[in-house]
């Protein structure tokens, strides 16, 4: 087909891939040249056939996409003859050509990563047998099990055209669309919280643009963000009217350009590895440096426990993060795998599942902005706490984020552990258990070491319905015991309750010796981040150390787990120094040591810096170090050497 100004519609394609970043077109003649053309990519590869008229942009986005290495175009236009159809749950293509239950068609274009050209060559010769069209090629891969994730249009056009007339609808569609402008309002999250989605991005994308005007990096806006915070905290610290309404002005404006850096990436599309890892530690470590701000500034207004508040706001929250984190990872994996029989959604958690499905799909309603709400999203939290603050001290502002905090994790840890024994899906095993146990050395000779007998009624608990949970949870309610012994004694806590404590403990150690794959097992990592926070604290609380202290060490502990749950969600490798970390048994026993010496806030101090500088370390090996490194290998090329980039 010819456009309009007798351009072939391949050509214009070509060009329009060219524009949007490509940087080698060709065009082959069939799969069989497709697949030989592939065998020697070494980079991203995108394909597409010559029937798809779009804007640009929707090239660009796709080949820019940040959502997984490979992705697919996915269209809501009627599935026409030889088209295939998509079936997509959370961002995911899980399923191709089936009978029922499609969402959408395969937009005639797609971006492979590496990993998966192997997959991509094998699916064009499979596919030139059956009929030879990008759509045969997009379920060949999809059959050969690749992870392929979703790229709906929005906004801006795309449509596959068949004949003249569609050709000239779809070229007309597309000029009726002010690209930028579309682009701009693309930047912002399609779906967010209530107070994100009316307080802010009704009028950040006009800082989005400025940002983009004064050529500022998505980095350079996360780290004025982070200034933003700090001087907020800084101002709740100081305490005082002036002061405190200040703060909460800076911490709105914080959160203003918090939502400004994402935005800032989608419309430029400059994504990174780096910037998504520095966005979410950053988001976790302003919200703790206010926490600080507050605690110190209810404990200088006179509350005795100002510090002590802050330390558990910070411990639940990151506990309560931990937990969203592996169950956005069960959803995932739940959606890659067949769905649970008819009969199985009669049980309260398919009950559950199908009633939260039907909220989340009437976007808009009340009951749809109640459970958006009632979660406690970051959004609502800065809310509260900038009002709260401003109002009526940092005080109230500790107590609301508290309360409010605890009823979300209540609601939410008890909905979704009917939902995962519903869906009965293990997701432990799928990745590095060891790493994201954050276990140490010495964790499997302890239960190496451990009286057989006594391993295996402790094996048991790990029945089905269970899973190791229940080998993480018991013990880890030593720490708590320890805890509560410690406020309520403080320095006359016998120091023999450490070392029981501690033994108690170290018996999660035994689930390493079990296949986490119980359906509640994705509990697993935030119940350890649980034991070892509360352990910590305690063992501070019993040897007297000073409240700020205690928040610090803890705060350090919470970096090195945002970093292992950033890189799970990022799919990175794990930190280059993660085994200087000590695992939580070994942090653990060494504070249980230090409060039997009676030199607690030494140990803390040390071991918190120790563990600051190992982090640091780490990001500078994994971000800085290492990929320059890389790019100055040679790599081989034909028998002689390039520096690539």
């Amino acid at each position: 087909m010819t456009t309009d100004a007798g351009e072939r519609l391949a050509d214009r394609l070509a060009g329009q891939w060219r524009d949007a970043g490509a940087a080698d077109v060709r065009v082959a003649a069939d799969l069989s040249e497709l697949a030989a053309l592939v065998t020697g990519a070494t980079g991203p590869v995108l394909v597409s056939g010559a029937d798809l008229v779009a804007h640009t942009a929707v090239l660009r986005h796709l080949a820019t996409s940040p959502v997984g290495p490979t992705v697919a175009l996915v269209l809501t236009d009627p599935s026409a003859a030889g088209q295939a159809t998509v079936r997509e749950e959370r961002g995911q293509v899980v399923g191709v050509d089936e009978p029922v239950g499609a969402t959408g068609v395969f937009g005639g274009a797609l971006r492979v990563g590496p990993g998966d050209l192997p997959a991509l060559a094998a699916a064009a010769r499979t596919a030139a047998g059956q009929g030879g069209t990008v759509d045969r090629l997009f379920a060949a891969l999809a059959a050969a099990g690749t992870l392929t994730f979703a790229h709906r249009v929005r906004l801006l056009v795309a449509h596959r055209v068949g004949t003249e007339a569609e050709l000239r609808a779809a070229g007309a569609a597309v000029a009726r669309v002010d690209e930028d402008r579309a682009e701009l309002r693309l930047s912002v999250k399609e779906r967010d919280d209530f107070f994100t989605t009316f307080f802010v991005s009704t009028w950040s994308p006009y800082v989005t643009k400025a940002a983009a005007r004064l050529r500022l990096s998505p980095t350079a806006v996360t780290m004025i963000s982070v200034a933003f915070a700090v001087a907020a905290a800084l101002l709740f610290a100081a305490g005082g009217r002036p002061a405190l309404v200040a703060g909460g002005v800076l911490l709105y404006l914080g959160f203003v350009l918090d939502c400004v850096d994402g935005q800032l990436a989608r419309y430029t599309r400059h994504f990174s590895a780096w910037g998504g890892w520095l966005d979410t530690m950053a988001d976790r470590a302003k919200e703790y440096v206010v926490y600080a701000g507050l605690g110190y500034g209810a404990t200088h207004a006179g509350f005795r426990h100002g510090w002590a508040l802050a330390i558990a706001a910070m411990t639940l929250q990151t506990v309560r993060h931990m937990t969203d984190a592996w169950y956005g990872v069960l959803h995932d994996e739940a959606a890659r795998r067949p769905r649970p029989a008819a009969g199985a959604a009669d049980g309260i958690g398919g009950k559950l599942n199908a009633a939260s499905t039907k909220v989340q799909a009437d976007t808009g309603s009340v009951s749809y902005w109640l459970k958006r709400t009632v979660v406690f999203p970051i959004g609502e939290r800065w809310a509260l706490i900038a009002l709260a603050a401003a109002l009526f001290g940092p005080l109230v502002a500790l107590c609301a984020v508290l309360v409010w905090g605890t009823l979300a994790f209540a609601y939410t840890g008890a909905l979704r552990t009917l939902r995962a024994r519903w869906m009965k899906v293990p997701v432990l095993t799928t990745v590095d258990v060891t790493l994201h146990r954050d276990d140490g050395p010495l964790v499997r000779r302890f239960a190496a070491a451990l009286p057989a007998g006594l391993t295996r009624v402790l094996l048991r608990a790990a029945r089905p319905g269970v899973g190791v949970l229940g080998l993480t949870v018991l013990p880890a309610l030593a720490p708590l015991a320890l805890l509560l012994l410690a406020w309520r004694w403080g320095a006359d806590t016998p120091r023999w309750l450490v070392g029981v404590a501690m033994l108690v403990w170290l018996l999660a150690a035994v689930g390493v010796r079990a296949t986490p794959d119980g359906p509640l097992d994705w509990l697993v990592p935030a119940a350890l981040r649980a034991g070892e926070y509360l352990f910590a604290i305690a063992v501070g609380v019993l040897g007297g150390a000073p409240a700020w202290l205690i928040f610090g060490y803890v705060f350090v502990l919470t970096l090195h787990h945002y970093d292992l749950t950033a890189r799970l969600e990022k799919r990175q490798a794990a930190p280059p120094l993660h085994a200087a970390s000590l695992g939580w048994e070994g942090r653990s026993l060494l504070l249980a040591a230090a409060a039997n010496a009676g030199i607690v806030s030494i140990a803390l101090a040390t071991l918190g810096a120790y563990l600051l500088v190992v982090f640091v370390a780490s990001v500078a090996l994994a971000w800085v170090v290492l990929p320059a490194r890389a790019r100055r290998t040679p790599v081989p090329v034909n028998g002689g050497e390039r520096l690539p980039g």
